[in-house]
């Protein structure tokens, strides 16, 4: 049942009440007499069918179900009153500084596009790092992380899908001119191969689809790079092919210094993520920015 508004001034004198184990004590804090803080308090215990308050002529004492009462109104006037900053906070312009993290090569493709996000937020302050290491999102007072693959075993983030990516061969027209057509997965082994070092050390395979099913590639490498930025510069100036995450790709691809090798083989690669630390409620700025990422890295890709 909704509350009136008198119905919610009895809860909050409860409180004060309660607060102060005192009626005379609420009554000078509420600027009202005490008379009137004694039949705001009766009214709520005819509304709930019981007593909330033990009374003496010295000592007004919670009673248990006052206690359980009192628990569940300071959380539901927080609540409100939570709201309403959330809500004022909508009608403001976002403003301050936001910490983003970004693996390298996504954040290469976010970069250009946050040009809509000066225009439309002048007083949001981005400081954009872009970094394929681990970090503590928490402890490095990061405000949004973003990450590949499998998600960290944290309770202190919360955890938004940005997207899922897949996984393809691309090299440049220079290099592949150089070289028979590639027809088959049988046919990589004798390419030049971009792979890359992964921060446990080891070096990432290609992960592809040949023959109905899943395969992992490890070529001889002609280049091992550590940098997904690196990867991408390495594949457009001929340096051998590389495995890139699509949306990755894509801009090489639309202004032709990267071509798709062997489309066939492409797989499902990992999901997209942003971690963001856990808090009461998520500031205007951080949400303008989350939200940025997320209809960037949902726009259909280009065929």
């Amino acid at each position: 049942m909704v509350q009136s508004p008198p119905a919610m001034l009895d809860i909050a004198t409860f409180i004060v009440v309660a607060q102060n184990a005192s009626f005379t004590r609420a009554a000078e804090q509420l600027g009202t007499s005490k008379s009137n803080v004694g039949k705001a308090v009766q009214r709520l215990e005819r509304r709930l069918g019981t007593s909330l308050f033990q009374r003496t002529t010295r000592v007004v004492r919670l009673t248990e179900d006052g206690e359980i009462y009192l628990q569940a109104a300071r959380t539901a006037l927080e609540g409100l009153s939570e709201a309403e900053v959330l809500l004022a906070a909508r009608h403001e312009d976002p403003a301050g500084r936001v910490r983003l993290n970004v693996p390298v090569g996504l954040g290469r493709l976010l970069l250009p596009t946050f040009t809509v996000i000066q225009k439309r937020y002048p007083k949001i302050t981005l400081e954009f790092t872009l970094d394929d290491r681990h970090v503590d999102a928490v402890g490095e007072g990061w405000d949004i992380v973003v990450r590949i693959g499998h998600l960290p075993a944290e309770g202190e983030m919360t955890v938004r899908k940005l997207c899922d990516l897949r996984l393809g061969l691309y090299a440049s027209a220079a290099y592949l001119a150089e070289r028979d057509p590639i027809m088959s997965v049988k046919q990589l082994c004798n390419q030049q191969a971009i792979m890359f070092r992964t921060i446990s050390g080891r070096l990432r395979p290609w992960t592809l689809w040949d023959g109905g099913q899943t395969m992992d590639l490890s070529p001889d490498p002609a280049m091992i790079l550590s940098d997904g930025g690196a990867m991408v510069d390495a594949a457009i100036n001929g340096l051998g092919i590389a495995q890139l995450f699509n949306r990755v790709a894509q801009p090489y691809v639309l202004s032709g210094a990267l071509h798709h090798v062997l489309p066939a083989a492409d797989v499902e690669g990992a999901p997209v993520h942003a971690l963001i630390p856990v808090g009461h409620r998520m500031p205007p700025k951080t949400r303008v920015i989350l939200d940025h990422l997320a209809d960037v890295l949902r726009l259909p890709l280009a065929r």
